[in-house]
């Protein structure tokens, strides 16, 4: 079977009861033929480092990347040698991946707020780390080190991706990194005009546009899964980006700012407490689902298979060199999976390697 590494999924999507089942949803997605497995951290059971050593042991093809860790929750020379110890543990299969954070959580934890500079100085260190280059008196903005070095029994080249969202990010992504993910609900004239920024970015930056590979994070819900999940999936999921960072959601995508004021002052919103997809009953949901837009959850593959496959189509379409099916498991994602592989055509991702981030 092909291998497809065009397409990839989100393990322990949502809020999983245990890590444990990563294990049998990696099984399915390497059975399926899925190119990559995108890990997301959360400050509880889903730490980044454990989790990508846990898929890494239990897969033989899979790529692998962090969507997102954060640079600044651990010391460079353990992230360097998470890295390296994933690169060489997998083959070559990983790709470090790192984001932002959110800017809330960050405040609530007493974590710094994270700049561009920042992350750009810390992706030079890990380059020169993982050259075997010895960093002596580091003083830049990811920080002051004496001294940065795995020695020099190593010198390997680790891709590395970025979860984007602002034009400044995408920029970033675009000169120093080897992948972007974009975020989801991503309206097609904003998906085609990320694309556009980082391949822009790189270009200027004196690097080749094909090298970077660009991910949609497109949410993939088929009607075969029951209505209940279905709205936490797309309702549930939306109104969660909405509490976090509603604003940005709303400016990247010139929606209607008065739609997310309307969404904040709702008495049920205003008084919740907690992610609503995580918790919210499904009649609560079905409350929320009159607050947002339809045209707002259109950016997603919703329907029968053959609608599904149609709408991942068009995220190549618009720019982009992958898709993260989001927000569901390989066994909810199997008939769509399967419906695209009678329809796909090989010639076109055949220069794709498994690993997410390699060119």
């Amino acid at each position: 079977m092909d291998s497809l590494n065009e397409l990839g999924f989100y393990t322990l999507a949502g809020a999983p009861k245990t890590p444990r089942d990563l294990i049998a949803e990696v099984q399915q997605g390497e059975a399926l033929g899925l190119g990559s497995a995108f890990i997301s951290e959360r400050f509880n059971i889903k730490e980044a480092a454990t989790l990508s050593g846990a898929v890494g042991a239990v897969s033989t093809e899979l790529g692998i990347a962090t969507a997102a860790t954060n640079h600044n929750t651990r010391h460079p020379m353990v992230t360097a040698a998470f890295a390296m110890t994933m690169h060489r543990l997998t083959g070559g299969r990983f790709s470090l991946g790192l984001g932002r954070g959110i800017a809330a959580m960050f405040n609530a934890f007493g974590l710094p707020s994270i700049k561009t500079a920042e992350i750009e100085d810390f992706v030079g260190l890990m380059r020169r780390i993982w050259r075997g280059e010895v960093v002596v008196g580091h003083d830049g903005p990811a920080g002051r080190y004496p001294l940065l070095t795995m020695g020099p029994d190593y010198d390997e080249h680790i891709p590395m991706t970025f979860t984007a969202f602002g034009p400044n990010s995408l920029g970033l992504g675009g000169r120093a990194f080897d992948a972007v993910v974009l975020h989801t609900f991503f309206t097609d004239e904003t998906t085609a005009r990320c694309v556009e920024t980082v391949k822009q970015a790189a270009e200027k930056a004196g690097r080749d546009p094909a090298s970077v590979r660009v991910w949609s994070c497109f949410a993939t819900v088929g009607d075969h899964l029951p209505e209940a999940v279905r709205l936490k999936k797309t309702v549930g999921r939306m109104a969660t980006y909405l509490q976090g960072y509603g604003d940005l959601m709303v400016s990247t995508n010139q929606w209607d700012p008065k739609v997310l004021q309307r969404f904040r002052e709702d008495e049920w919103v205003s008084g919740f407490r907690g992610a609503i997809d995580a918790t919210a009953t499904t009649e609560e949901l079905e409350h929320v689902a009159t607050l947002i837009p339809e045209e707002w959850l259109a950016a997603a593959a919703t329907g029968d298979h053959q609608r599904c496959v149609e709408k991942i189509q068009g995220q190549f379409d618009l720019g982009c060199d992958g898709v993260i099916l989001h927000g569901a498991s390989p066994t909810e994602l199997q008939p769509i999976v399967e419906a695209y592989r009678h329809i796909r055509t090989p010639e076109r991702f055949a220069h794709l390697s498994r690993n997410p981030a390699a060119s």
